[in-house]
């Protein structure tokens, strides 16, 4: 956030939620609201080859650190990690503001934590760790999360805490029924990653214009979301790696998530499900007698869907938004 704005909250001149409001017009950030485009989908990633430089260093640093320190061990090595990403954090993230190296610092000091906190419990590897001690790494995440937010609030949080918060539901699930992600993956993930789309389209319905970082939130909360859905799903389709039948259930599930992306406007809900597709086209190219040029083949066609996707996105909108109801169009983006 500005500074200035950071300023004015911590002197009680105007409060946090009116400051959320105002930034986009001080920073630039994203535009009035009557010339924003919510099709556009924007996210602040890079304001300039200094954050790439940064994060670059960032990498480097904090890779050696750890390296070095673990020959104390894995949880102190962790542990110094961690520390080191939040005093970095005080600088590039709270007095800079620059949006790359703040999701790595962010990325590193709850994943840290997680590993102190297994450590510290397990000792060193992950072989065998037991559910209790996942649980435990997944609650001490989820902390660190919530404090890193309160301190910095990095919109890519939320989703690092959702993440640490299904880490310690999955824990509890194993034990509760032992095994049970493993042997039902779908039953286990899937109600994680609709309950996650749920929270991403809470913050998605509260700016619909995409001016604030509401909007960078939801964002993350979506990429988060689609591979927990999805992976388990397709996984199970595609066992047998010769089934059309199981080719075919792919394209369908791939072709309910693009119409699920549509309505919402989010493209990140397809990534997750690119692989299976190319999965689901090498069979059925396979299946048609092209099968010495069948990767190459696959990766055309699912390149050539999502520039079909991207290039129609707006028309494919503006005809299934057509569809709905008027009262869930209104709480979804526009159409440009």
């Amino acid at each position: 956030m500005n500074a200035g704005l950071e300023a004015a909250i911590a002197a009680g001149v105007i409060d946090r939620a009116t400051a959320l409001r105002l930034e986009p017009y001080l920073t630039g950030g994203a535009p009035p609201a009557e010339t924003a485009d919510p099709d556009d989908e924007k996210l602040r990633l890079v304001t300039g080859f200094n954050d790439i430089f940064v994060t670059i260093g960032l990498v480097l640093f904090l890779g050696a650190l750890g390296y070095l320190a673990s020959n104390a061990g894995m949880a102190p090595a962790a542990m110094l990690v961690a520390a080191a990403a939040w005093l970095l954090a005080e600088f590039f993230t709270r007095q800079r503001r620059l949006a790359l190296p703040s999701i790595v610092l962010l990325v590193a000091f709850v994943a840290s934590v997680f590993l102190s906190a297994a450590g510290l419990l397990h000792g060193e590897g992950f072989s065998d760790i037991t559910p209790v001690q996942s649980l435990v790494a997944g609650i001490a995440a989820t902390v660190a999360a919530i404090l890193h937010w309160r301190r910095f609030h990095v919109p890519i949080t939320i989703a690092a805490g959702a993440a640490a918060v299904a880490a310690a539901l999955l824990a509890l699930s194993s034990i509760a029924v032992p095994g049970l992600p493993k042997e039902h993956p779908v039953l286990t993930f899937l109600p994680l990653g609709l309950a996650i789309f749920g929270l991403a389209m809470w913050f998605d319905m509260s700016d619909l214009k995409r001016q604030t970082r509401r909007t960078d939130i939801a964002f993350w909360l979506h990429l988060l979301a689609a591979p927990i859905i999805v992976h388990p799903i397709l996984l199970s389709m595609t066992a047998d790696t010769t089934s059309l039948s199981g080719a075919g259930q792919v394209v369908a599930v791939f072709l309910v998530l693009a119409i699920v992306a549509l309505v919402v406007d989010r493209r990140a809900i397809l990534v997750s499900s690119l692989i299976y597709l190319a999965y689901a086209a090498g069979t059925l190219i396979a299946a048609a007698g092209i099968g010495s040029s069948s990767p190459a083949v696959s990766a055309l066609a699912v390149g050539a869907v999502v520039l079909m996707l991207s290039a129609a996105w707006r028309p494919l909108r503006r005809a299934f938004m057509g569809l709905l109801p008027a009262a869930l169009r209104a709480r979804l983006p526009a159409v440009a």
